[in-house]
């Protein structure tokens, strides 16, 4: 039988039977209602009557208005019979009353009267009994008959609640359990349903489905060994070393490249965890530790890069962690299947690096000597004693000094340049003044404030602490924040340079009125050779990135606010001697 007509039947039945008990308790509750409302309609108003005249002819019949009572009561009476025997009675009361009516003193009519009232009295009274018997019955019945209906209608419905639910629900949570083996790839798992309704059919098509798939997954076994075998192939030869991590950090794969450069064996590392490898392999180790950085963990991240002996000689490989991410089928949540660790091979590039780094220190050191040279000899040309000079003479030396002066700074920078990209910047950091680090970048600008009529305002507190720095490069720093708000400030503006006591550590800060940095440029105003697009001013975009290594080298932060059209400020916080003791 089809589900559907199950449903049908079994509700529909609920429901006839609840019909049917509505319509018993309604018949034999109306039939109650019919005896109970012969008693009380018909005799008990002869009762009534019967009281009436019996008081009437307590109070003198001879009265006038008793005998009206009477008559009324009597009247009544008549209109109202309704047993055996009755209208007899009835009868022989009205006729005594009427000889009453001719001899109004004779008692003996009066108890005569009485007891003809008394026997009709008597008689509905045993009507009452009689009926209310008989309602009781009615009653009794009607119980009867409702309760055994209604109990046929429980066990009914006691027994499709037991048994409909489950019909429907069991089949449902049996091919749940089996769709759940089917999406865990448990293609061998059947549905027995041994019924001919809906259930039977989903079953047979489940079944189907599911031979399908099995057939679908033997078939396509031999054709994922092969992708298997060729993407394996296609990471061994890879000139990179990759190692494949599943989402316990267990080894999935590392190709031959890696196994090579950490002395490994593929036996030795698949299927263990990458930190139980990490803790006897210092190569291992070093590649892995930014693994276990939760923050890492969840993004795809670059290090600098690590230098590893390889092919006979030190290279350089760029690490980068590469989370996994794939949604589920079905799902809607990304979920994490793994990490793969990818180390490029940048030796090529790091010792093109190297020679473009000490080609830039022989030049810069090569050009120092006759840029030197050229200076001396404007020196000697600005001296009266060697000869007097005329307008046009004395411009071109100022031209030539101006440019000089320039291809030394520049020549200057790029060897610090160099200093920087070879790690090999030397600092020499002593508990410093503040006050004489400003004065000195304050006077090594003092030229370039008086051609474009710029002030300075200094704010010092006095009882400032030593700050601890290398005076040479903390100088040089602040006198190239200066030279650059020079650069870009307005004739006859106002530099601000205030230097403070910031949480036990000291910070120094240059605040320009120029047309400050655009907000999309802020991150970028550090980086090497970067200058902003469209700027006319000159630079070779290395002041500012050598000023970040100076501070940084010296265990100290560089910071820059701007307000676009408003100005800029430029400012660098570094240990002070206060700090420094405290520690201690």
């Amino acid at each position: 039988m089809k589900i559907k007509s199950k449903l049908v039947l079994g509700i529909g039945f609920l429901f006839a039977m609840v019909l049917l008990l509505t319509a018993l308790s309604i018949f034999h509750i109306n039939k109650l209602s019919n005896d109970t409302k012969n008693i009380l309609v018909a005799n008990y108003n002869t009762l009534d009557y019967s009281r009436q005249m019996l008081i009437a002819l307590n109070k003198g019949i001879e009265n006038p208005g008793p005998k009206i009572e009477f008559l009324e009561n009597l009247s009544k009476q008549q209109e109202n019979i309704t047993e055996v025997g009755e209208k007899e009675l009835t009868d022989k009361l009205a006729a005594d009353f009427r000889k009453l009516q001719q001899f109004n003193a004779d008692n003996a009519l009066q108890r005569v009267i009485q007891k003809d009232i008394t026997d009709i009295m008597l008689l509905n009274m045993q009507a009452i009994q009689r009926k209310s018997d008989k309602a009781q019955k009615t009653a009794d019945a009607s119980i009867s008959w409702i309760s055994l209906a209604g109990a046929i209608c429980f066990i009914i419905a006691l027994t499709v609640l037991f048994n409909l639910p489950g019909n429907i629900a069991n089949p449902i949570k049996e091919l749940t359990t089996s769709i759940k083996e089917i999406a865990a790839q448990n293609y061998s798992q059947r549905v027995h349903f041994e019924k001919h309704d809906e259930f039977g059919e989903l079953a047979t098509a489940f079944n189907t489905m599911a031979e399908k798939l099995e057939e679908y997954k033997t078939g396509n076994l031999e054709k994922l060994m092969m992708e298997k075998k060729r993407i394996e192939t296609l990471i061994n030869n890879m000139n990179d070393p990759v190692i494949g991590l599943d989402e316990n950090k267990k080894v999935l794969f590392m190709n031959n490249i890696s196994l090579k450069i950490s002395g490994l064996s593929a036996e030795s590392v698949i299927g263990r965890p990458i930190q139980d490898i990490a803790m006897r392999n210092d190569l291992i180790r070093m590649i892995v530790q930014d693994l276990f950085d939760n923050e890492n963990e969840q993004k795809q991240t670059k290090s600098s890069p690590v230098k590893i002996y390889a092919d006979n000689k030190e290279s350089y490989f760029e690490k980068e962690i590469v989370p996994i991410n794939i949604i589920p089928t079905g799902e809607k949540e990304e979920k994490k299947i793994g990490t793969v660790i990818l180390l490029q091979n940048i030796t090529p590039y790091k010792e093109l690096d190297f020679a473009k780094t000490n080609f830039i220190a022989t030049v810069s050191h090569e050009l120092k000597t006759p840029i030197s040279s050229i200076k001396m000899s404007l020196q000697l040309l600005e001296n009266k004693q060697v000869g007097e000079l005329n307008t046009e003479q004395q411009s071109l030396i100022e031209s030539i000094k101006e440019d000089a002066g320039r291809l030394l700074k520049i020549t200057g920078e790029l060897l610090n340049m160099t200093q920087v990209e070879s790690g090999t910047i030397q600092m020499n950091i002593i508990p410093s003044d503040a006050k004489e680090i400003v004065e000195y970048a304050v006077n090594a600008n003092k030229s370039a404030t008086e051609q474009k009529q710029i002030k300075f305002e200094t704010r010092i507190p006095n009882n400032l602490a030593k700050v601890l720095a290398d005076n040479e490069k903390t100088s040089w720093v602040l006198t190239n924040f200066l030279s650059n708000a020079i650069r870009y400030s307005y004739d006859n503006s106002v530099i601000y340079i205030d230097v403070e006591n910031e949480n036990g550590k000291i910070k120094f800060s240059v605040k320009d009125t120029g047309q400050g940095i655009s907000p999309q440029y802020i991150d970028k105003i550090f980086d090497r050779y970067f200058r902003i697009p469209g700027t006319k001013k000159e630079g070779t975009g290395l002041g500012l990135s050598i000023s970040k290594e100076f501070i940084e080298a010296q265990g100290g932060t560089i910071n820059v606010k701007s307000d676009f059209g408003a100005g800029s400020t430029f400012s660098f916080t570094l240990n002070s001697m206060q700090a420094d003791k405290k520690k201690a």
